[in-house]
C-alpha cells in the first residue's frame, strides 16, 4: 500500500513549521493591505511577528485545522489530475494486448489493477479481486505488471509476461499461484509457480531474451507515472483512480459509481 499523509499528529509534526512561516506571511500580507511595509519601523516589524507567533502559539489548533483544509485540497486537487490523466490514456490503459483480461471480456466497467508480486498489500487484496469476479458478472479486469520492490520483483513480473505469451489461458491461476506463495517473489519463485499451474518452465525460459519482456512493463510504467501512482495496488475504476488495498466495500463501491457514470470517450 502507497505512502499516505499520516495521522493528523504525523501531518502536523512535518507540515507545522512550514504553516508556521505562512500563516505569519499571511497575517502579515494582511496587515500590509492597510499600511505598507516600508511605513513599519524594525521595532513594529519585531513586535507584528512577536504578535503573530504568540497566537499561534497559545491556538495551535488554527495549525491543526489549516492541515486538515490543506491535505483536502491537495487530495482533490491530485483526484483531479489523475481523472484527467486516465482520459488522456484510457485507451493503452483498458485495451492494450499486453494486458492480462480476467472477469468478463465484454463487461461494462473495466477495473485496472497495478501490482507487485511482493507487495504484502497486494496478495491481501487478491481475496478482494477474486470477490468481486464472482460477485459481478459483469465486470471486466485488467492486469498490469508494476514491480517497483525490487530486483526480485521485476524478475517475476518479467515470468508473468512470459506466462501471458506462452500459456495466457493459465495466467490467472499462475497469478493466483505466485501471489498466494510464502517468502520474496524472484525468478525461482516465479518459475516454480509457472510449473505448479501445469506450464513448462523451459517454454518461459525460452522468452528470456525476448524484448516483450521490457516492453511490457516499460508500458505499465509509463502509464502509472502518467498517473500519478506511487504505490500497490492501485486500481483504476472509470474515471477513478484508487491507491492502496482499500478493501472489497471500497472498490464494489468505485464499481458502482463507474456503473452510473461512465467514462465518456474521447
Amino acid at each position: 500500500m502507497p505512502p499516505h499523509l499520516g495521522s493528523p499528529t504525523t501531518s502536523l509534526r512535518r507540515l507545522a513549521p512550514r504553516l508556521f512561516t505562512l500563516a505569519l506571511a499571511a497575517v502579515s500580507a494582511v496587515v500590509l493591505v492597510a499600511r505598507p511595509a516600508a511605513a513599519f519601523t524594525d521595532t513594529e516589524k519585531k513586535e507584528l511577528g512577536g504578535i503573530i507567533r504568540e497566537y499561534l502559539i497559545q491556538n495551535p489548533e488554527v495549525l491543526q485545522e489549516a492541515i486538515s483544509v490543506l491535505e483536502s485540497r491537495q487530495m482533490v486537487q491530485e483526484a483531479s489530475q489523475r481523472s484527467k490523466a486516465v482520459g488522456e490514456v484510457r485507451q493503452l490503459l483498458v485495451n492494450s494486448p499486453r494486458g492480462i483480461v480476467a472477469g468478463n471480456p465484454k463487461g461494462d466497467v473495466t477495473l485496472v489493477e497495478f501490482f507487485d508480486y511482493n507487495c504484502g498489500y497486494c496478495k491481501k487484496a487478491l481475496s478482494d479481486l477474486q470477490d468481486l469476479i464472482k460477485q459481478d458478472p459483469n465486470l471486466r479486469v485488467v492486469l498490469k505488471e508494476f514491480p517497483v520492490l525490487g530486483q526480485g520483483s521485476v524478475e517475476a513480473a518479467q515470468v508473468a509476461v512470459a506466462v501471458r505469451m506462452v500459456a495466457p489461458e493459465k495466467y490467472m491461476a499462475f497469478h493466483q499461484a505466485l501471489l498466494n506463495g510464502r517468502g520474496q517473489a524472484d525468478r525461482a519463485k516465479a518459475l516454480a509457480a509457472a510449473k505448479e499451474v501445469g506450464i513448462d518452465p523451459a517454454l518461459i525460459q525460452k522468452q528470456a531474451t525476448s524484448p516483450e519482456l521490457n516492453a511490457t512493463l516499460d508500458e505499465s510504467m509509463k502509464m502509472a507515472e502518467a498517473l500519478a501512482l506511487n504505490g500497490t495496488p492501485s486500481y483504476v475504476i472509470g474515471d477513478q483512480v484508487v491507491i492502496g488495498a482499500v478493501g472489497f466495500d471500497k472498490l464494489k463501491a468505485a464499481i458502482a459509481e463507474a456503473r452510473k457514470h461512465p467514462p465518456v470517450a474521447k
